[in-house]
Order: C-alpha cells, then structure tokens, then sequence
C-alpha cells in the first residue's frame, strides 16, 4: 500500500514529511493573470548551490542536476503553464532532507521563489485508526503570511489505495472508499 506524505505550512513556506522509499511532490505554486509561456521561462529546483531539477523553455534540463538526484525528479510538465511548479521526488533517502528552493522566472514577469522544507524518517509512516464512521482528521498548521509564493491549500483530492484524502482550509481528512460510495449525497458535488 502507498503511502501518503504529509505538507504543513508555516516557516519556512512548507514543510514535507516522508519517509525512506517514500514519494513525495514537493509544493509550488503560484497564480499569474494568463497563461504561462513556458517557452520563455527557467524553473530551478535547488538545494543551496546544487541543482535538483531544471526546466528551460518548457523541456527539462538534468544536464548540470546534482547526481544524488538523478533518475528520482520529475514536474508536472502539463500544470506548469498553470502555475504549478511542484517537484516529484522517488525514493526518498534520508539524505534528502534539507531546504529546497522553487525559483521560476520568465521574461517580462518578476521572479518567483519558494522554499520548502523536507523531513525525511527512516520508518515508515504511522497511520491513524480509522473510525467507524470511516474516516480520520489530521489538522495542519495554518499559514502563515508567506513572503514566498502562495501554495495552493485551498483544496484538493488524492485518491489513495482504498481511501481519499481531501484538503480543504488546512484540515487534512481521510475517507475510506466505503464510506465515500455510501455518502450518496456527495455524488456529483465532488471531483478528483
């Protein structure tokens, strides 16, 4: 079974936590009034001075990335034109933990940058018991006024191994698939 890795704001912007072997997607994002051209732009995912992963004019760039990283990032290259600079890291080592730098910049546009913070563990992850009614909270520590870019907390869905996880206004709450499919009266109102 997956497991799901956990993003709470606060100072730095964001701090991840996952463990050994774990994926995780680092969170970037920002908003802009069109969209982007990525044809014209650099997103740099650092670690201090070493490179992570490094998007230039729409293709990725992994010729200068740091070897610990190689083969482990990817983006999500179709949300990036909608802002979402968020980092796909594979096989989490504890060696990744540290502070990691989200930098986007394009012509005519300020440069925007970010810092997220991740923990990593070398056990797995404990998971809550569920409760009868199927599903368990997790409260998140609410954000801050971030002098970085703006993640996106607002809401959204993770469909996991016989469960959703959904995010809205900083609680994180799991729903088993059961008790989604015997809620009928969320059907049609809600979307992955």
């Amino acid at each position: 079974m997956r497991k799901l890795s956990v993003c709470i704001t606060g100072h730095p912007a964001v701090t991840c936590h996952a463990s050994v072997g774990e994926t995780v997607v680092l969170p970037c994002t920002s908003t802009f009034p069109e969209v982007l051209n990525i044809s014209h732009s650099k997103l740099y995912w650092q670690r201090g001075d070493d490179l992570v992963h490094f998007l230039h004019k729409g293709h990725d760039d992994l010729k200068s990335q740091d070897k610990r990283y190689n083969g482990r990032t990817s983006l999500f290259l179709n949300e990036v034109k909608h802002g979402n600079f968020s980092l796909k890291l594979s096989n989490v080592q504890l060696q990744d933990e540290a502070v990691y730098s989200c930098i986007y910049s394009q012509t005519g546009h300020q440069t925007k940058k970010s810092q997220i913070k991740l923990n990593v563990s070398d056990s797995p992850s404990t998971e809550e018991e569920h409760q009868s009614s199927g599903h368990s909270q997790i409260s998140l520590i609410s954000a801050g006024d971030a002098p970085h870019l703006d993640v996106l907390l607002l809401s959204f869905h993770l469909l996991v191994a016989l469960g959703v996880w959904h995010l809205y206004l900083g609680k994180l709450t799991f729903f088993s698939l059961e008790a989604v499919l015997d809620n009928r009266a969320s059907l049609g109102r809600t979307a992955l």
